[in-house]
């Protein structure tokens, strides 16, 4: 078996928790890609231009970003947490059926901006959770939880297409520009870059005719399952008000530290105390403690700087996801290529089926390749694609080989970035929300340089940019490795005590 005893063993005592989170990302996925493909039938429902429908994207992408940022300040105990994941996963179902309803584009906007909120907690609070559970093995973990967000990403838009107009939503007798081709408009549009279908004027006024809203109430099915799960382990751990199914009460950090393990060496009992599960004590919550904390300003400017690095580079690789999806078929319908729209539009789903298999590779892969060699081969084969890209530019084949292995390479920079980052704290830091805040600022700010950039310059600067921003993450990752180098493992403040800036020891007792 390709994976060993103890690390078994570890999954097993944290089976429950651990595929709650799985299942978690998994309305993650589901929420954040079904979107793009109904923005027109949505557009139809709201009586809304397209210029003001593409707003909702905005909607959405801001709150997930506050709520990724607030995630780690709600992390103050195992408890809250859960109940945050509780709320959130409601609140994507709830939203999933509410949809339907939104007859204006305000109201709409509103209801996606909660459920951007409650994607931004569930990405950070996943992560950290998964984390804490396994540390140093928390790679391969992590792989599957971002193989979930990938699946549930690929199967909402299979589940809409069905239910997608073929033809104007709203009836008109005016005959308007762009009307007649909707599957062309559909794949143009841009989350974060509105201004490539402004040439596009479809009506306004009429009768609306679109089936979408089962679509939406077959996926807020779907996500019910999630919030249960998360409430079975809130009552798993006996944290539901009048009701207590624990067989024993939770040990305090101090007190399962002291805990005998005889026969097994010192190395071997640290780990265990550190990853055997979660119990019930007071913790930290991660983005506002780590600054609270004086220990936190004490802290070797490679603390500092590994953060930044980290951060900056998941800006850039999560970007270049958002921009090369966003822009990959207006690309190939102009010159030099001039594909046929059809053709073209298989090419973003190409990209988000090689994300997911990538991840899916990338679970064993991860257990027996540490992070940073995953992370130095992604950014390289990264960068060697979009030169492949650039040079065969006037080829088609080679259009579809390098957006399938582009999709490859980007696929697990994320997950092995986070297990690296905190490996190189020590588990300490505050590496999972900057990381989930970074990546998700990096995905809406990029699409709008690259879009603007695309808009002066043409479409052959989309592939230039690709070029350069892999090229500096590249060269970023270097400098992390130096980084890695430099940076004491257990810095000590003045008592001489290793400080813990995000130290949480609930672990479940199982």
């Amino acid at each position: 078996m390709w994976w060993d005893e103890n690390l078994l063993n570890l999954f097993k005592r944290n089976l429950q928790p651990t595929i709650t989170y799985w299942s978690v990302f998994f309305s993650f996925g589901l929420c954040i890609a079904f979107l793009g493909p109904t923005l027109l039938d949505l557009r139809c429902q709201t009586h809304s231009s397209l210029q003001e429908i593409t707003w909702v994207f905005f909607a959405q992408q801001f709150c997930l970003l506050i709520g990724s940022t607030l995630g780690g300040s709600f992390k103050k105990s195992l408890k809250l947490c859960l109940f945050i994941l509780l709320i959130c996963s409601l609140t994507i179902s709830l939203v999933f059926a509410i949809i339907p309803f939104c007859d204006h584009v305000e109201v709409l906007a509103m209801v996606m901006a909660a459920a951007g909120l409650a994607m931004g907690n569930i990405d950070t609070i996943s992560n950290m959770q998964l984390v804490k559970i396994y540390q140093q093995d928390s790679a391969v973990f992590l792989q599957v939880l971002h193989f979930f967000v990938g699946f549930g990403a690929l199967l909402s838009p299979l589940i809409a297409d069905p239910f997608l107009s073929d033809t104007n939503c709203i009836q008109s007798n005016d005959t308007q520009n762009g009307s007649s081709n909707l599957e062309h408009i559909r794949n143009s549009i841009v989350a974060h870059h509105p201004g490539n279908v402004s040439h596009y004027v479809l009506p306004l006024d009429g009768p609306v005719l679109t089936n979408v809203s089962y679509a939406f109430w077959i996926m807020a099915a779907i996500n019910l399952p999630v919030p249960i799960a998360v409430f079975l382990l809130i009552y798993k751990q006996g944290m539901v008000p009048g009701c207590n199914s624990r067989r024993s009460s939770l040990l305090s950090g101090d007190e399962l530290a002291m805990e005998p393990h005889k026969e097994t060496e010192i190395q071997d009992e640290k780990k265990s105390e550190t990853q055997e599960g979660y119990g019930h004590a007071e913790g930290h919550g991660v983005s506002l403690s780590c600054f609270q904390n004086k220990a936190f300003w004490k802290a070797p400017y490679t603390y500092f700087a590994i953060h930044v690095c980290s951060a900056v580079i998941l800006f850039m690789t999560d970007g270049l996801v958002g921009e090369y999806s966003g822009f990959i078929y207006s690309y190939a319908v102009e010159d030099p290529l001039s594909l046929p729209h059809k053709t073209a539009g298989y090419l973003p789903s190409l990209f988000w089926a090689c994300i997911t298999l990538g991840r899916l590779i990338s679970i064993p892969v991860s257990y027996k390749v540490p992070p940073r060699s995953m992370i130095f081969i992604n950014l390289v084969g990264m960068s060697a694609t979009f030169l492949f890209l650039l040079l065969s530019q006037n080829s088609v084949p080679g259009l579809f080989i390098g957006t399938a292995f582009l999709g490859l390479f980007l696929s697990s920079v994320f997950p092995s970035m986070l297990a690296y980052t905190e490996d190189m704290l020590n588990y300490k830091g505050c590496a999972t929300t900057v990381l989930v805040t970074a990546a998700g600022m990096g995905e809406m700010v990029l699409q709008i340089l690259v879009g603007t950039v695309i808009q002066i310059q043409g479409s052959y600067s989309f592939l230039v940019c690709g070029v350069s921003l892999s090229i500096l993450a590249l060269s970023l990752f270097v400098l992390l490795l130096v980084l890695d180098n430099m940076h004491p493992r257990g810095f000590e403040d003045s008592s001489g005590k290793t400080p813990e800036l995000d130290s949480d020891p609930d672990r479940y007792q199982q």
